[in-house]
């Protein structure tokens, strides 16, 4: 085991990519000692600054295969990674519950009939005349949203993730470049990677986390990965009317596919991942506000005071995320379009199972 740990301590990895899911891997791997570079030409401008940091993981419906092995897994791991970051920053939380809502009878029949079938005592169908589903009709200005509610899920402050595991990452000595890497190449036991400022860097491992650019690194036909866009986007809302108090909302909820977060008596973020482009839409206040009916008067006359996107990969053809041993000491770790914050601990205890198994 002596000998193994020293490989570690040798053995040097290059993580392509700064979101949450290079981030974590960076940090799973830095804690077994191995020696971590992190390379990425926009850590500030990456997908994962656009994220909400919803984690829907006991809510979701399919209770079996690979997507539902990942999120149990990561359900289990997150309090683990939380205790740990908690040590550079207290206030770093997972706030609970998650709800989700709607306002179609047919979609509202599935979710009851998931909760009743599963039968888990974190999941409950809201009552009509609960103060959740009076308080949210009352302030959305319906009769009829209707939903569940899950006591395990909730969400965490993406930015806030970001920063901390950027402190984390300092703290172990993580080295980081801003740079891009544009091209990759095996040269005896080793790997080179060029970047655009013509340095090359030389590792044992490369692990892929750079989204759309991971199949302009590697032979794409002779691998056949492939990935297109997926723009995530959000907007806070500033509402200047007497008649509603959005702190009556829940913390975090969802109605009919839109992500909404109440952040203050007159403030509110709205998000959504569901657009394949790579340019917001010129009118992103009516798509993103378009998840009732008839929009409530205060959501209406609301102004955007703050707007931000971000481009995601979704795997063209299979399943999200990509996670692959292309062999030789390769690896995919991408295509995380809605779940990167959810699923981080568990693709990261992927990646770290293959590592450990490419150098025993």
């Amino acid at each position: 085991m002596k000998g193994l740990k020293e490989n570690f301590q040798k053995a040097h990895i290059l993580v392509i990519g700064s979101g949450i899911i290079g981030k974590f891997n960076a940090l799973e791997l830095s804690e077994l000692g191995f020696q971590i570079t992190m390379i990425d030409p926009t850590q500030d401008k990456n997908s994962s600054n656009a994220a909400l940091g919803l984690l829907m993981g006991n809510m979701y419906q399919k209770r079996k295969g690979r997507s539902w092995y990942l999120r149990q897994q990561s359900i289990e791991l997150w309090p683990k990674w939380l205790k740990h970051l908690q040590e550079f920053n207290k206030a770093l939380n997972i706030e609970k519950p998650l709800i989700q809502l709607t306002t179609n009878e047919e979609t509202f029949k599935k979710l009851e009939k998931f909760v009743n079938e599963t039968n888990d005592q974190n999941l409950k169908i809201l009552e009509k005349d609960s103060i959740i589903i009076e308080n949210i009709n009352k302030a959305f200005q319906t009769r009829n949203i209707k939903g569940i509610v899950s006591n395990k899920d909730g969400r965490i402050n993406a930015q806030n993730l970001l920063k901390t595991l950027d402190t984390y990452l300092k703290n172990k000595k993580v080295n980081f470049l801003k740079d891009k890497i544009i091209k990759i190449r095996k040269s005896n036991k080793h790997w080179i990677a060029t970047s655009k400022t013509k340095k090359e860097i030389k590792s044992d491992v490369i692990i892929l986390c750079n989204s759309l650019n991971t199949i302009d690194l590697i032979d794409n036909l002779s691998h056949n990965i492939k990935l297109k866009p997926v723009l995530g986007q959000a907007i806070e809302v500033s509402v200047n009317d007497a008649e509603v108090d959005l702190l009556s909302l829940p913390k975090q909820f969802n109605i009919n596919g839109k992500n909404i977060i109440p952040i203050s008596k007159n403030k509110i973020i709205i998000g959504s991942t569901d657009e394949y482009s790579t340019k917001p839409e010129e009118n992103i206040f009516g798509k993103l506000t378009n998840f009732v009916e008839k929009k409530p008067t205060w959501l209406i006359k609301g102004k955007i005071i703050k707007q931000w996107s971000g481009i995601r990969s979704r795997p063209d053809g299979e399943p999200s995320p990509i996670m692959k041993n292309l062999g030789d000491g390769l690896i995919i770790c991408t295509g995380f379009y809605k779940n990167g914050i959810l699923l981080a601990p568990a693709c990261s205890k992927w990646v770290s199972n293959e590592i450990k198994n490419f150098f025993s």
